[in-house]
Order: structure tokens, then C-alpha cells, then sequence
């Protein structure tokens, strides 16, 4: 295997990841990006806390599916995440107006 398949191989799998994403998208309340993974989640809980000075965070996500083209299952029931690092999250806008999936005339 050259090194142009495997770029190949890689790329087909980002694309295959982001069309999955795409479509699960709209099923979930929150964006969360980690240091390590980026996720989309329906519950989350974020604590933080602070020992001997050091501050890190206790990440919980309920009903979510993340961002890892290497998994086979991307849909988790419960993620629980350690981290000293920066935790993002994001509220998903819901809009009223779906968008037309075809103009006819």
C-alpha cells in the first residue's frame, strides 16, 4: 500500500464521517469539544474542581455520539471525561424554518 492509498483511504473516511455527522446533527442539543474529542450530545453536565490548587473538570454526556472515524460505534449511552484542559460547549440553534430540500416550480 502506497503512501497515496493510505492518504486516500484517510481522506474517505473524514468524508464518510462528516456525511454521518451531517445527519445526525439535528438529533442533538449540544456541540462539545474537548481537548481529545469533539462530541455531540442531548445532556450535559460539566463540574468543575479545584485540589491543592489545580484546577480540572468532570465532563459527563448522556445520549451522545462523537467525532472518531476509528470507532465502529459512534453512538455512546454515557461518556465521562477527566481533563485539565479547556472544555467548550455549545447550545445547538434550533430553527423554526426547515429549509427546502427542493424548489419546484
Amino acid at each position: 500500500m502506497s503512501t497515496d492509498d493510505l492518504d486516500d483511504y484517510e481522506a474517505q473516511l473524514e468524508l464518510q464521517l462528516y456525511k454521518e455527522y451531517r445527519d445526525v446533527v439535528g438529533l442533538f442539543a449540544y456541540v462539545v469539544e474537548t481537548e481529545r474529542r469533539f462530541y455531540l450530545a442531548n445532556h450535559v453536565d460539566l463540574k468543575a474542581h479545584n485540589d491543592a490548587g489545580d484546577v480540572y473538570f468532570e465532563l459527563t454526556l448522556r445520549d451522545a455520539w462523537v467525532w472518531d472515524s476509528y470507532r465502529s460505534a459512534r453512538f455512546i449511552k454515557t461518556v465521562h471525561v477527566l481533563t485539565f484542559k479547556d472544555v467548550n460547549i455549545e447550545e445547538i440553534a434550533k430553527s423554526d424554518l426547515e429549509p427546502p430540500t427542493s424548489i419546484g416550480g
